[in-house]
Order: structure tokens, then sequence, then C-alpha cells
């Protein structure tokens, strides 16, 4: 807890408060806005978010190797950011009249524009964080929970917002883009900086070596690799897949879908933060059992949550339910960091987290966001959650039996 004492902590706190702000609005509020102002049904819905990740499929894998080449310079990150500063305006007056002249041509636009800024960018967001927490010597998985903290406070303010005036919340994410560009600009680099991160421990120089082309290529060789790539897809993929109708799943047992709206992003503001809690606890709780076995954790709550949504009906269970997903996020987000920085060169951290979480989870949402909107639409919410559960099954386990066990050894 000595990172608490330090300024550089609470710089990289607000960089993350303020970027996941702007994805809890997005990823709380899109699906009415969708549904409501748009007038989109759940099919096109889901070309949005395959769009977003489709969109994250081309650029991760460009901006992998660039952060990665790039080290602590924050060019990547400024442009990710620049890119949110655009989304009030552009809702308000490109998206919205494109999609009321033709749906599919919107979709595709708004999709792209946002796979810039949410798929597509977070993986810049995370790796610089991480790289970060490495060179300034704090906890990762300390400063993470400050995006937890930014999505129960987005989600509450955000749903007084939505209840006044939905267009508002659009302009609130242009207003923590330009809070984000004065937070990156103070931050100072160190010394090293074009090494990419300090040494891990004394006497270690791995971070500071150049990379050659044969360690890029060989990530591609590691069985660990693919294995990850698989549980990624059943477990981060399917609980986007699963977040994307899920509030107008929720807000459909309401007569009055704006109360249920209100009501669900109350229930998701207690969740974040519950999450926040638990990620206090995380990081020492994954140095202990591994971050490997914290995965596997995060996959058998995920299909639990969604098995158990395919059978319940009342209000206070879905609230259960959801509440659930307080425990998932933490294992979820320590574990990933963790284990690549574990299993994998450091010095390809970005690349390794853009290509095996970023491109892996894009590529299962651009596949499951449209079929499963698909599902909803052709099976009802039911059935297409039983689906959804054997699918999380299978990748999990098939994943983690090509992964290898990451070391339990506390990073010093």
């Amino acid at each position: 807890m000595s990172s608490l004492k330090r300024g550089i902590f609470w710089n990289f706190g607000g960089l993350y408060f303020f970027y996941f702000a702007v994805w809890q609005l997005i990823f709380t509020f899109l699906p009415y806005w969708l549904k409501g102002p748009a007038g989109m049904d759940t099919t096109a819905s889901g070309l949005v978010f395959s769009i977003m990740s489709f969109g994250a499929l081309i650029l991760q894998p460009i901006f992998g190797p660039i952060q990665d080449r790039l080290g602590l310079k924050k060019g990547l990150f400024i442009f990710v950011v620049c890119c949110i500063l655009f989304l009030g305006p552009l809702f308000q007056w490109v998206f919205l009249p494109l999609i009321g002249v033709n749906q599919i041509l919107g979709a595709i636009v708004m999709g792209a524009y946002l796979s810039l800024c949410l798929n597509g960018g977070v993986g810049v967001i995370e790796a610089y964080n991480e790289r970060s927490s490495r060179a300034y010597h704090f906890e990762y998985g300390h400063a993470r929970l400050f995006g937890s903290l930014a999505g129960a406070t987005a989600s509450f303010v955000g749903g007084i917002m939505w209840a006044k005036n939905t267009g508002s919340i659009f302009w609130a994410m242009t207003f923590c883009a330009a809070v984000l560009l004065v937070l990156i600009s103070i931050v100072k680099l160190p010394e090293d900086h074009m090494a990419g991160a300090v040494k891990a421990t004394e006497g270690e120089d791995e971070d500071n070596e150049p990379i050659s082309r044969e360690e890029w290529v060989s990530i591609f060789k590691n069985r660990s690799f693919w294995g990850f790539c698989l549980l990624i897809i059943g477990s981060a993929t399917m609980y986007d897949v699963f977040d994307q109708q899920f509030p107008n799943y929720f807000a459909s047992f309401f007569s009055d879908a704006t109360a249920g709206a209100t009501f669900f992003s109350r229930v998701v503001s207690v969740q974040i933060l519950l999450e926040a809690i638990c990620m206090l606890f995380m990081p020492a709780l994954i140095n202990k059992i591994g971050a490997k076995t914290g995965l596997l954790i995060y996959g058998g709550i995920l299909f639990v949550r969604v098995l158990g949504c395919a059978f319940i009906n009342t209000i206070p269970m879905l609230v259960f339910w959801r509440l659930l997903a307080a425990l998932e996020m933490p294992f979820m987000l320590v574990s990933v960091m963790k284990y690549i920085t574990r299993v994998f060169d450091k010095r390809l951290s970005a690349t390794v987290y853009m290509y095996g979480f970023g491109t892996a989870k894009q590529i299962g949402l651009t596949i499951f966001s449209l079929v499963m909107g698909n599902m909803y639409t052709q099976l009802g919410f039911h059935h297409a959650y039983l689906l959804l559960a054997v699918l999380i099954a299978v990748f999990v386990i098939g994943g983690s039996l090509l992964m290898r066990n990451d070391s339990k050894q506390v990073e010093a």
C-alpha cells in the first residue's frame, strides 16, 4: 500500500478512472440508445458491436508492436484519447442522422469509430498503464481499481443524466477525454523510458534488451499463447456478449423501460463498487493461487451467472446474478496481466496482451455478437443463454488444457 502515498499512482488512477467512465457509459447506455433514439432492433444493434470488434481486429495487431516499441512514450495513448474527445459532437450531429438515412451504414460508421476509442483503444490504455506500473513501482491491480470506481460512478450519474437528456451521456464522454488529456500530459517519463520499462528486479536487465524478430515470432509458437486465446474467447468475449443485450433483457421486466434502465444503472453502480473493494485484495490473492487459477475461477463464475439467467425470471434474482460480476472482473483484470508477464517475455507484454487478449477477444466478439443477436431474436433470451453457457464451458476448459501454470512467486 506504499504506492498510495505517491502522486504518480494517483495520476495513473485518474487515467483509469476517466477512461473507464467512458467505457461504462457506452456499454451501459448504448444498447438503450440504439433501441430508443436510434430505433434499431437487436440484430442491427448486434451489427454495431460486431463492427466494433472487427475494427479492433485490425487495430490491435498494429497497436501492440507499436506500443512495445514506444515503451512509455505517450503518442498512441494521446491518439486514442483524442478520438474519444469527438464522441459528443459525432453522436449528436453525425451518427444519429446517418442511422436515420441508412441503419446498416450508420452501424458500420459508428462501430468503426467506437472501435478506435474502445475495443481497439483499450489495449493501448491497459498495456501502457501495466508497463507504467512496473516502471514506477506500483501494483497494477490497485491502480486498476480506479476503473471499477469509474464504472460505479458513471453508471449512477449516467442513469440520472439519461433520464433527463439521453444525448448528455455522449457529451460526458467528451468531458472525460478532456480531463484525460490533462492527466497524461503531466506524466513525467523516467530517464530510461526508451527501454519501455525499468528493471523488474535488482540485476535483471531483460526489459532493456532489444527485441529480435525471432522473439516476436516465438509468441505464436507457444502453446500457452493459443490456450490463453481460447480461454479469453470463452470468458472475456462471452462476458461482453452477455452484457451487450442484458440491459434490454433486464428492462423488459419493467412496465416502464426508462424506469428499468435507471434501476439497472444503480444495480451496476453497486456491482462495480463491490468490484472495486475486491480489487484491493485481488493482487495478493492471485499472487498466492496463480494467475491461471484466477482465470479459471473467472470463467467458472461467468458460466454460473449465464446459466442462472437462463432459468430465472424475477427481478431480485436477476439483481443477485448481476452482482456476481463483482467477483468476476477482479479475477480477470489482475490475472490476465500477471499471467502475461509471468509466462511470456515482459518486453513483449503489449503485443501478447493485444494479440492474446485483445485480438482473440475481438475475433470472438465479431462472430458471437451477431450470432447471439440473432439468437436473442429467434430463440428468446432464455434459450440463447443456455447456448452461451455451453460455449463458455467448451472454450474455457479447452484453453486451460493448453496453458501452462504460471509461477506463484510474487514479483518484486
